[in-house]
């Protein structure tokens, strides 16, 4: 069945709305195209500003009905908490904060379709992104009865200025203008730019045009701030000995972190459907944390695991990049995670200057660090046990040379 025929046939259409052009474009197309009935459906990650004004919208554009669902504490707690606890950075730089939000709205997508008993969901990514796969590969997971459909992939719209041109012929408004127009992805934990000027990798970001949370470095504060962030099992519990909600930390971090222009990430990274893509971060919040948990890491997590750590980190930064946050592989890294991590309690001070970030103290509950080991003075620690250890673990190479040398 071709897809504007399964949109005719559907019952009705569960839209991932978000406002912005795709989605607004959307919600009249698929009115057009035959669509019975189409809900809206906004996932809040703490981006959604004012409900009502895009509750309007929604139904303005020919939506029987709007949800808007708040889901931001489970966001932080169960989702970037999990990449942050892994030390997962996509190409060892992004911190996932697009990836990571794909899993859970589609688990509300699934969660308002089942409610309503829609059969047909509908997203606005393009055939060039990840966001495609993320959605498909989750809703896929959850729940494989109900079809998905991407319009950018069949429709006859083929570019953003084409999308605009359509908003102003069906008198859908648009909040932004042409030349403000980065496409930008935001929750709690980020805020991505994409598109523009940005496009061409050869030139500088604008950052006093592009951001939005964050001051310029060189405009940050000239005062040095000391920020110290606790720990328990590697999940942040407080700021400065004040306890929060995961959320609230994050919202707090990110105040912190952008008037000392902390967080911004200029990077070119490596699709899953083949190209190279820029994209210019800000995660203040995100970017400390990251750091604190790092610092107090060092101090409390065994080498051995340490060291695996980091290298699974890449790997689990890499699934969660391709939009395979439910699978087992990842839910089994979870639980190594977990156990690696569960001696990582105490706190990081961290001081924040210009867009840079240096350690102020660490203080672990559990400490392997053993200063009368490691101290230049007299110590416990016996030199002369070195001269054994260094024949035995020089071994094999100094074997291997000799028989070389032979030859």
């Amino acid at each position: 069945m071709l897809e504007k025929e399964i949109i005719k046939e559907a019952k009705k259409v569960i839209l991932a709305y978000s406002g912005g052009l795709d989605t607004s474009v959307l919600t009249t197309w698929l009115k057009e195209n035959g669509a019975k009935e189409v809900i809206c459906v906004s996932v809040d990650l703490g981006q959604v500003k004012d409900p009502k004004k895009l509750e309007e919208k929604a139904l303005t554009s020919g939506a029987s009905k709007f949800y808007n669902i708040n889901v931001e504490e489970e966001f932080i707690e169960e989702y970037a908490y999990k990449t942050l606890m892994a030390g997962a950075k996509y190409e060892n730089l992004y911190l996932l904060g697009t990836a990571i939000a794909r899993p859970l709205i589609a688990k509300v997508l699934v969660d308002v379709a089942k409610k309503e008993g829609a059969d047909l969901i509908v997203h606005g990514c393009t055939g060039k992104g990840n966001d495609q796969i993320r959605f498909e590969l989750s809703i896929g997971s959850l729940a494989p009865e109900i079809k998905v459909l991407a319009p950018w992939r069949f429709w006859e719209i083929k570019g953003r200025s084409e999308e605009e041109a359509y908003a102003l012929a069906h008198g859908i408004k648009l909040d932004f203008t042409k030349e403000e127009d980065y496409s930008m992805d935001e929750n709690i934990w980020h805020l991505s730019h994409e598109g523009l000027d940005l496009e061409n990798p050869e030139n500088e970001a604008k950052l006093e045009k592009v951001l939005k949370w964050i001051v310029p470095p060189e405009k940050a504060c000239d005062e040095a701030e000391i920020v110290e962030i606790a720990f328990d099992k590697g999940k942040p519990l407080s700021i400065n000995g004040k306890k929060m909600s995961a959320a609230n930390l994050v919202k707090e971090l990110n105040k912190i972190g952008g008037k000392h222009g902390v967080g911004i990430d200029d990077m070119v990274e490596s699709r899953v459907v083949g190209m190279k893509s820029r994209g210019l971060y800000e995660n203040p919040a995100a970017s400390i944390l990251y750091f604190a948990i790092e610092k107090l890491g060092s101090v409390t997590i065994h080498p051995d695991a340490l060291a695996y750590k980091q290298k699974m980190g890449l790997d689990y930064a890499k699934l969660v990049y391709e939009g395979k946050w439910m699978t087992p592989l990842k839910e089994a890294m979870d639980m190594f995670m977990e156990k690696v991590n569960e001696n990582l309690i105490g706190s990081v001070k961290i001081k924040l200057y210009k867009g840079n970030m240096y350690p102020a103290g660490i203080f672990a509950d559990k400490p392997l660090y053993d200063e009368n080991l490691a101290t230049f003075e007299d110590s416990s620690y016996k030199h002369s046990d070195a001269t054994g250890f260094i024949n035995l673990f020089a071994l094999s190479t100094i074997t291997y040379s000799k028989a070389v040398k032979k030859n």
